[in-house]
């Protein structure tokens, strides 16, 4: 077992978390696909065996220009300032706080995780900001995390506040991804936001969906199914979707910095559901 520093007997609980290095972690393997340094041979191993797959390598690329597309479309167009990013993984050079201070410095966002490696990189990156915090939470236990006191001291749950849930839910079991949407999903006030992405099976068209699943699954990390499109509808339930809808994440409001083509183009997907509210103009 390794430890991400020494800590100190007056430290927060999360600090003497072991990181158990031997293991994959998800938030590590997606480090290591995007080309980062905060992995080990572990998560080396399952990234190798997903990049094995044609096309696989711009997945992880076309989702962060999705969420910077996706988190100022929130702040500018739906004058969102609260944010929580569940499941957000180790903090990288485009972080969601920093595409939304793109667009206004008033932003209040909170990330949520419960890998070790990532609340240690995060807190210490985090520790001068005043509008965002990283919280412990498992995005399971969505009744625990929405009343978490760290997280209430920046988000106001009264008010409209937007959840972003990227490369998650095809990390739960089937059941288990419906009941956490769904969960979110009865948390929303009028005014409040849920954006989702994941993996996509289109069906035999295109047998690599289930190359990615059996890399991922299969290949040491034990989860990242690939499921059809009706299965990423349901995660919406009850609320309307902004325009364009659930769709393949370069068609979401593609901006300069989208590609106009890519190998994987049908493979990732996602949408942006909302509670409507009186007086504002979603389109």
């Amino acid at each position: 077992m390794d430890f991400p520093f020494d800590a100190p007997t007056h430290c927060a609980p999360w600090v003497n978390t072991p990181i158990d290095t031997s293991e994959p972690s998800i938030a590590r393997v997606y480090d290591a696909v995007l080309g980062g340094k905060d992995n080990f041979a572990a998560d080396r191993e399952v990234a190798l065996k997903f990049l094995e797959v044609p096309g696989a390598q711009v997945t992880p690329f076309d989702n962060r220009r999705w969420l910077k597309r996706v988190t100022q479309w929130l702040v500018g167009q739906a004058r969102i300032r609260q944010i929580i990013d569940l499941g957000s993984g180790l903090p990288t050079t485009s972080s969601i706080h920093e595409f939304a201070g793109q667009v206004a410095d008033d932003v209040r966002v909170v990330y949520v995780d419960n890998d070790p490696s990532v609340l240690a990189h995060g807190r210490a990156l985090l520790a001068t900001s005043d509008n965002t915090t990283v919280v412990t939470g498992d995005v399971c236990d969505t009744d625990a995390l929405l009343t978490d006191p760290d997280l209430l001291n920046l988000i106001d749950v009264e008010r409209p506040f937007a959840v972003l849930l990227a490369s998650v839910l095809h990390h739960l079991p089937d059941g288990e991804d419906q009941r956490v949407a769904a969960h979110l999903r009865a948390h929303l006030r009028p005014g409040c936001y849920l954006a989702i992405a994941n993996f996509h099976n289109p069906g035999p068209s295109d047998p690599r969906a289930r190359a990615i699943e059996s890399a991922l699954v299969d290949g040491g990390l034990g989860s990242g199914w690939v499921r059809p499109w009706p299965q990423h509808r349901m995660y919406f339930g009850d609320l309307d979707l902004v325009p364009p809808g659930l769709c393949p994440v370069n068609e979401w409001r593609p901006d300069n910095e989208t590609p106009d083509s890519s190998p994987v183009h049908h493979l990732y997907i996602g949408g942006v559901g909302y509670r409507p509210e009186a007086g504002l103009d979603y389109s």
